[in-house]
């Protein structure tokens, strides 16, 4: 058994008792042990998300995932690079830090710590990755907040649609996700 099913045990949710839209074939949706909520799971690549799995293809869970399905081209093109400043708050999908300690603030204290940290970057007292190494609540901190490359179904729906939607060393405002409050800084 792998890792990822010790730590998600719980047994699936029938899609009718979820708010959920039904699972597309090869996924399911499971219920979080940690928040009580339910996600989408892939019985193919082990792969769970928050978000509906819109680009889900049949035929990668039909080979019983020894190969997934292969993206043309355009698909593949299709990623942008970005780096990201995280604050979690209490009521984040997981509560706790890269150094895994636990976050007590509140979502709006988080609101406040990203719009403070924004500005510094605005007005240049500080630059993004070591920011990010400082404060970020995310393990990419490590790395100056950098993500890599990534298409738009890899992230949760939001902070896709902000990356995607700036522009190469643009900064976004504050997006807010299941993981908290970001600032973003696309870089490819």
């Amino acid at each position: 058994m792998d890792r990822f099913s010790l730590i998600y045990t719980h047994p699936p949710m029938s899609s009718s008792s979820s708010k959920l839209p039904p699972a597309p074939p090869g996924w399911e949706i499971r219920m979080s042990k940690r928040k009580g909520v339910p996600f989408y799971f892939c019985l193919a690549t082990k792969e769970a998300r928050w978000e509906f799995p819109e680009e889900a293809k049949p035929a990668a869970a039909e080979d019983g995932g020894a190969h997934k399905a292969k993206r043309t081209r355009e698909e593949e093109a299709e990623t942008v690079q970005a780096s990201h400043i995280l604050a979690k708050h209490k009521d984040s999908r997981r509560p706790k830090n890269w150094k895994n300690e636990d976050i007590t603030r509140t979502k709006e204290e988080a609101r406040k710590l990203v719009e403070q940290w924004r500005e510094d970057l605005v007005a240049g007292r500080v630059a993004f990755a070591d920011l990010a190494r400082r404060v970020s609540d995310c393990s990419s901190a490590s790395r100056g907040g950098d993500l890599g490359r990534f298409s738009r179904e890899k992230m949760q729906a939001k902070f896709s649609e902000a990356a995607f939607a700036l522009q190469v060393t643009e900064m976004s405002g504050l997006v807010e996700t299941d993981s908290g409050v970001h600032i973003i800084l696309r870089t490819a």
